[in-house]
């Protein structure tokens, strides 16, 4: 256990720390004793292991107070105590810069610089972490001319942001005052709002996924209230423009009503023209079919002729069938050949898949090898990790060897029976085991310089004689010695290379050991004295002999023979090789059977190309032999509808005699319309005269304005009623449909249409599409458009009055009002979107809340249970709670502490104002002993926050603080105090760091812990003699 102590000169202005080690279970000094090593220090028992992420070791140099000092604190509770000013915050400082903390977060400095001592320009911290997999040492190197670090990880130099990541990997949180509450931020943990006491909370102690929980619950309830807000804003404006376009509807309905009349005047005036020209257009209809007919059979003509050409010239057929009995024959050999080679390939395949069974086989075998050989690596990695080390620089570097060079004895030697693997490790020193093997001097002394010079790495190494003892014969033979009980000398028992076989009989004779049975020991006396053998194992033990060089006496010693560690696992490497031999033989039979299948594929690609020409001549050779009877049909089939076609004749002039008399009726009923039209234009003409008349009229009579007024409101409701009656007997008009051409120049000039053009589709079907569904009337057919002149005329008149009495009607109005719809379209459109989003993330708010919520009410219970029982130990009350004023702002939840210290007050919040400094520094220190079961920080540091206490409550912390942090499964705990009241209770898992400082302390280099305890021992037993 590490105590950090200091030497100050006034002659120089360096000081130095040093670290010592001091026994725990001693007692405490008094503060007026602190500077003063305890009485007879001893080494700290063994305290439990560590938890992932516990710190190991700390080590500074040239840092705040330390020109070198190393800490090795426990794994439970690690008490620090010195005088103000010894550099017990220092270390705190220490483990929070080492470990990637801000200079901001211990509240001193803001400068890293500023914690390298003053004088010097660098300065290192250096932590060491424990972790399973093999401790983590984390070394920060401080430049105080820069201001800047350089990092390291187990040596290696990498980034902070690497180093940031490997903490956060741990779970330690320095900049959380839950975790780490230095001396200079104490006061602030009471200054903590309930929503950063949560967080921090929350970081400590919870899951890994409460706090992302939470951030995505604020992150999803901002995103929810946008949408919300969004949301209302966007159907506040939908209504307004729904009720801005209903002020505009009628006016838009009475337009479109309007532009239907104008729509059926100007179909009506294009029907007029094509009353006549509907007979011309029925005669050239029949004239443009017999001109079809005529040409259709001089068609058919002209193709008979060439068929009865092609008939003629075709060849004859008779000799082909010798030619298709050849190629069929051809073709059954063809496929006989392809049906042989694709049994060759299923042969193929066949003896490649069972090739390939047996080389998976094989290599399940070598895998199995080889895990026995990493079974061996592991042990000695666990072991002697720098031999490990030194074997796997070997294995990469063996081409800077002249010769041979075998790796540890204990990896070579294969053990042809586990069970006596423990004569060969009692046999052979572990050192040895361990060592590897040169044949080569010069060799032996390369490995050395690299690995232990350079890699700074404890390895042994040894080399074989240069004339190899591994076949030398025993100095007696086994069969002389089986009347013993012995079975074999040690050299049989295993298998090795030949230089560690070599050496081992030459350092250890193990060629002329023998190895017995029980029925040895049983004759041991015998056989020690009949045989002269210098060392000899019988089942469990071993004996050396010796003959006294004085007295010529035989003097023997035994021992029992320890458990084998090393050599239990056997790896026959004879017959690793034979599999490997194997595996080699099975890959170039399927090297030859893969050739073979691409040799065989290929004269099947080939043989199935010869198959299709085949086939396409034969089919060539058949296409020619039914060539003949087709074309017979075919002639057949055109001669019929050649037939057919000069019976359907027409005859034209017939058909022109009948169409020219019906033109000229047509024509002089139209004369007549015309003097009738010429006697309405009159008529409108006086009409007109008179409208005038009564325009002048009307100046002279202003007095029956109100009057006339009075009238028209009642006209007008009465033409809306009419209006009405019109819509209602507008439903029954049918689309207009019709093709025609325009013949006439009237037509022409109507409907803008070429002499060959067809009637638009507007004009065949109905009247155009008035958009919006304001189309409130059937369409009218342009066939079911009256048929005379009178008719159309007489429709004309009535539509152009009805047209006439929608006035005032302005044609923007509608395009606002169309485009206003088109808005509200888009806007319901958006609007859904956008509340289907809001669905979607407030479902999403349900299911974080409920990972979250729970879990966070039942940790934040654990803790409030904690919390209770402490302070009811102390006579006083208090409670933690999750609070928040609104359930969905989640952002608001925040963790309440309420305390009370007198019974005769109520719960009150803890505030940096309600409460004393000594009450908040215990309800500080309580709540921080209630997170330390439940913790998930690997350790917890608070510094001096016991200076406030009284001495009761000073007293009733420690002892919660000892009870809490010394239990089995908790989290190491830095405990740092200027002073301790006399007679406190300890534990046996505590450790305490005692930081002295004094003019006299020695230099570190200089300094002997287990001198200094023999001294302190020997004072200790010669004061009673004195």
């Amino acid at each position: 256990m590490a105590t950090p102590s200091r030497r100050t000169s006034t002659q120089s202005p360096l000081a130095s720390k040093r670290a010592i080690l001091s026994d725990p279970s001693s007692e405490v000094p008094s503060k007026k004793k602190s500077s003063v090593p305890p009485a007879a220090p001893r080494p700290l028992p063994s305290s439990g292991p560590f938890v992932e992420g516990s710190i190991v070791r700390i080590a500074m140099e040239n840092f705040l107070t330390y020109d070198v000092c190393e800490v090795s604190p426990g794994p439970h509770l690690n008490m620090i105590i010195g005088a103000n000013g010894t550099g017990k915050s220092s270390i705190v400082c220490a483990i929070c810069l080492g470990l990637a903390g801000k200079p901001a977060f211990m509240g001193r400095a803001d400068k890293v610089g500023f914690f390298v001592k003053r004088g010097c320009s660098k300065g290192m911290v250096e932590i060491e972490l424990f972790r399973t997999s093999g401790n983590l040492v984390i070394t920060r190197e401080i430049d105080v001319a820069k201001n800047q670090s350089s990092w390291f990880i187990n040596k290696k130099s990498t980034s902070p942001k690497v180093v940031e990541e490997q903490v956060a990997a741990l779970n330690i949180q320095v900049g959380n005052l839950c975790q780490f509450l230095p001396q200079d931020k104490v006061g602030e943990f009471a200054k903590l709002s309930k929503i950063e006491l949560l967080e921090a909370t929350e970081k400590s102690v919870g899951p890994p996924e409460m706090h992302k929980y939470h951030c995505e619950l604020k992150n999803f309830r901002e995103k929810e209230k946008q949408l919300e807000t969004s949301c209302k804003q966007k159907t506040e404006y939908l209504e307004k423009m729904i009720q801005r376009n209903e002020r505009y509807k009628q006016d838009v309905d009475r337009f479109y009503e309007r532009k239907r009349h104008l729509d059926l005047i100007e179909m009506l005036e294009a029907k007029r023209p094509w009353v006549i020209e509907e007979l011309q257009q029925a005669l050239t209809v029949k004239q443009n079919e017999e001109h079809d007919r005529q040409r259709r059979i001089s068609n058919t003509r002209k193709m008979i002729e060439d068929l009865q050409n092609e008939l003629r010239t075709t060849e004859n057929c008779e000799n082909l069938q010798p030619q298709i009995d050849a190629i069929t024959n051809d073709l059954r050999r063809v496929q006989d050949e392809k049906a042989l080679c694709e049994s060759e390939i299923i042969d193929k395949r066949k003896e490649r898949e069972t090739l390939e069974k047996e080389k998976r086989s094989v290599d399940d075998h070598i895998v199995r090898f080889d895990n026995l050989m990493n079974q061996k690596e592991d042990k000695l990695r666990q072991r002697y990790r720098d031999t490990y080390d030194a074997v796997l620089w070997l294995r990469n570097n063996r081409d800077k060897f002249k010769q041979r060079v075998c790796e540890p004895i204990m990896l070579t030697i294969n053990m042809k029976d586990n069970k006596n693997a423990k004569y060969i490790e009692n046999h052979i020193p572990s050192n040895d085991l361990r060592a590897f093997v040169f044949e080569n001097q010069e060799d032996m002394e390369v490995f050395l310089k690299e690995v232990r010079d350079n890699k700074k790495l404890r390895v042994n190494a040894v080399i074989a004689p240069k004339n190899s003892y591994a076949d030398k014969a025993p100095s007696r033979s086994l069969n002389d010695l089986k009347q013993y009980g012995f079975f074999s000398y040690l050299r049989e028992l295993f298998d090795a290379p030949d230089p560690v076989m070599s050496y081992l009989c030459c350092q250890y004779h193990i060629h002329e050991v023998p190895v017995g049975t029980e029925r040895t020991r049983e004759k041991i006396e015998r056989v020690i004295q009949e045989t002269r053998l210098k060392q000899i194992y019988t089942a469990e033990e071993k004996y050396v002999v010796k003959t006294s060089f004085y007295s010529n006496k035989v003097i023997s010693s035994n021992t029992s023979l320890k458990v084998a560690q090393f050599l239990t696992v056997t790896v026959d490497l004879e017959q690793r090789r034979h599999l490997e031999e194997q595996l080699k033989e099975i890959n170039r039979k399927l090297q030859a059977v893969d050739s073979g299948l691409i040799a065989l594929h290929e004269t099947n690609k080939h043989l199935e190309h010869k198959d299709n020409e085949l086939r396409q001549k034969k089919k060539e050779l058949l296409e020619r032999k039914t060539k003949k009877r087709q074309l017979e049909q075919k002639i057949s089939s055109k001669l019929g509808s050649l037939k057919l076609m000069e019976q359907d004749t027409c005859n034209l002039e017939e058909e022109e005699r009948k169409a020219s008399t019906k033109i000229k009726e047509i024509n002089i009923q139209k004369a007549k319309l015309v003097t009738e039209l010429t006697n309405l234009i009159k008529n409108c003409t006086a009409l007109h005269i008179q409208k005038v008349d009564l325009i002048l009229q009307n100046t002279t009579v202003i007095s029956e304005k109100n009057k006339l007024e009075s009238d028209y409101m009642a006209t007008s409701a009465q033409l809306r009623i009419t209006e009405q009656h019109f819509i209602e007997l507008d439903e029954n008009r049918q689309r207009l449909l019709q093709k025609c051409k325009e013949l006439m120049k009237r037509a022409r000039q109507v409907c803008n249409l070429g002499a060959e053009q067809t009637v638009p589709q507007e004009y065949q079907t109905q009247v155009p599409t008035i958009p919006n569904g304001h189309n409130s009337s059937p369409p009218m057919a342009f066939q079911d458009l009256p048929n005379t002149l009178d008719e159309i005329d007489a429709l004309l008149t009535e539509e152009r009055s009805r047209a006439s009495c929608f006035t005032g009607l302005n044609p923007t109005v509608v395009e606002e009002y169309t485009k206003r719809e088109e808005e509200i379209e888009q806007l319901t459109a958006e609007l859904k979107i956008k509340k289907v989003e809001l669905d979607k993330y407030r479902e999403n708010i349900s299911q974080v809340k409920e990972r979250w919520l729970n879990p966070l009410k039942e940790l934040v219970e654990k803790i409030n249970e904690k919390f209770s029982y402490f302070f009811s130990s102390m006579q006083c009350a208090g409670e933690v709670d999750l609070h928040t004023e609104n359930e969905e702002d989640y952002d608001k939840y925040g963790i309440r502490i309420r305390v009370k210290f007198r019974s005769s007050t109520e719960l009150h919040e803890l505030t940096p104002h309600h409460q004393s400094g000594g009450e908040r520094s215990v309800s500080t220190m309580l709540y921080l002993m209630a997170l330390q079961e439940l913790n998930r920080c690997p350790f917890r540091v608070v510094d001096e926050i016991n200076q406030g206490m009284d001495p009761i409550n000073e007293r009733r912390v420690f002892e919660m603080v000892v009870n809490t942090a010394c239990k089995e499964n908790t989290s190491q705990y830095f405990f740092i105090t200027p002073k301790l009241l006399q007679n406190l209770p300890y534990s046996e898992k505590m450790t305490v760091l005692f930081v002295y400082n004094g003019p006299h302390m020695l230099e570190p280099n200089r300094w002997n812990l287990k001198a200094f305890q023999r001294r302190r021992r020997r004072i200790t037993f010669t004061q009673p003699s004195q």
